[in-house]
């Protein structure tokens, strides 16, 4: 068991060192490129990217998911685990191969998308790249070490290159070529390196009918997921014009970084959870759900309520003076963390390995419902904040279905987190900061100050009432730093 329990929190430190270079990488690239090629460029790339990801998620079958749960019931296994791997493969091939041949009827043909259609040829080799990837075979056996040493690499040469070569406006091509650099070339490597964990021969004797029925919900699930993520993207390029599309991706970019941070935790849990439901031990399977939940609140509060007020800030120093259209769709857009942050647990790391992933679907089309006539009404009125509500409302019906769906089974988790104590903490932090930006000081320094004050200030707090969470952040914090003081003695 304490095996375990530290093997959880390594992969949560390795998925937390993957979500700062996520952070890391738009930090020190998009102030650059973002003032290069202006929000014209950086909606023309941003509008490519969500137009593809329709064709990346058919092409991947919901592979992303029911993969990891596949993977983790068979890891034990070298032989089960090749065959549910080559078979998941075959199955992501035939579908990447009819999302090819869609996408290439679809760039000519379209007046909108034609009109770039070097761009749209660049970002379809996410299709391949993902096919070959297989992500979710690495993450079903918890290899985050190698995900994220992987990861940082390819964005470190995707970071190189950008500045080597992006110069001018005209030059939004090659950010298109190293975005794919930076999302998606490293799984080259995962294709390679599989061989460490299966057999790359042939074995013959296949049935992917098995996988069909589950892969079908779960393909319904991210078909659903994507419409109401990338919707709002594509309907500004339909609807208006690639200035309102890179308003809406400075503040996208942000908050998704955020969402990530938040469910940093939730992500490295669904092998682990899966394993538990598939072994029948549902009191650690209770219990590592219950710990995510309380961490997605300890997170996602104060990060809502830091960035809806520095927002400004954020947006200044991530984009530039060209982006201020794109705070008020940021702040609209915050509140969302805590809702994904929770829907992140209750969906994915608790319905799905229980095995009730059609109440997820259904949670997920209700919200890209409501976000389509959202988008209809608001886009034309209020442009990229109008798209920044249909998400917010989404998001929070998407929250409710799955919360009165699983009342029974998370009503005594959600007793046990200090919704005062976090909600204090955030309160008093945010009153000891709101004054800094009347200094007048740059965006990095205000941002700086602002958040070393608020965010020590709301862990020393949490910590001194001995909020859960927070006392295991600073055991797992100082057990770590006492290993290294004893390791050169």
């Amino acid at each position: 068991m304490k095996q375990e329990k530290n093997s959880i929190k390594t992969n949560f430190l390795m998925n937390v060192l993957l979500t700062l270079s996520t952070f890391i990488f738009p930090l020190i690239t998009f102030p650059y490129v973002s003032r290069v090629l202006t929000p014209i460029g950086t909606g023309k790339v941003a509008m490519a990217t969500s137009f593809v990801q329709y064709f990346v998620m058919f092409a991947q079958l919901g592979l992303p998911t029911y993969g990891i749960r596949a993977v983790a019931k068979v890891r034990d296994d070298r032989e089960k685990l090749t065959k549910t791997v080559h078979e998941l493969l075959i199955i992501s091939t035939i579908t990447s191969i009819i999302a090819y041949v869609i996408l290439f009827i679809c760039i000519p043909t379209i007046p909108r998308i034609s009109a770039e259609k070097p761009l749209y040829y660049i970002m379809s080799a996410n299709i391949f790249l993902n096919c070959i990837g297989m992500e979710w075979m690495y993450k079903g056996l918890e290899q985050y070490t190698y995900i994220t040493v992987r990861s940082i690499i390819f964005k470190f040469i995707a970071l190189v290159l950008m500045f080597v070569f992006i110069h001018n406006q005209s030059d939004y091509l090659i950010y298109g070529v190293t975005s794919v650099v930076a999302s998606s070339l490293s799984y080259v490597l995962n294709f390679i390196n599989a061989k460490k964990y299966i057999d790359m021969k042939w074995l013959g004797n296949y049935d992917i009918r098995p996988h069909l029925k589950a892969v079908a919900i779960f393909l319904a699930m991210a078909i659903a997921t994507t419409v109401y993520t990338h919707l709002d993207t594509v309907m500004l390029g339909f609807m208006t014009t690639d200035v309102d599309i890179g308003y809406y991706n400075a503040a996208v970019k942000i908050k998704t970084v955020l969402v990530s941070m938040v469910t940093a935790l939730g992500a490295v849990l669904l092998p682990r959870a899966s394993y538990y439901v598939e072994t029948k031990q549902m009191v650690n399977f209770r219990i590592i759900a219950a710990k995510a939940l309380d961490f997605v609140f300890v997170a996602a509060i104060p990060v809502t309520v830091f960035f809806i007020y520095f927002a400004r800030q954020g947006i200044m120093l991530l984009s530039g003076d060209a982006y201020m259209g794109a705070i008020q769709p940021m702040q609209l857009l915050m509140p969302t963390t805590i809702f994904i942050g929770i829907t992140n647990i209750l969906g994915i790391q608790i319905l799905v390995p229980l095995g009730k992933e059609r109440a997820v679907l259904h949670s997920e089309i209700l919200g890209a419902v409501v976000d389509l006539v959202l988008n209809f009404i608001l886009i034309p009125r209020f442009a990229a904040s109008g798209a920044a509500i249909g998400t917010l409302v989404a998001e929070f019906c998407v929250l409710i279905y799955q919360a009165v769906v699983l009342r029974q089974e998370v009503k005594p988790m959600l007793k046990k987190i200090s919704y005062s104590k976090i909600l204090f903490a955030a309160t008093i932090s945010l009153a000891a900061t709101f004054w800094i930006p009347a200094l007048g000081l740059r965006n990095f320094f205000t941002l700086a100050i602002a958040g070393i004050i608020y965010f020590g200030l709301y862990l020393g707090y949490l910590i001194l009432r001995k909020e859960p969470i927070a006392l295991e952040a600073l055991d797992f914090v100082l057990k770590k730093l006492k290993v290294r003081r004893e390791e050169p003695a």
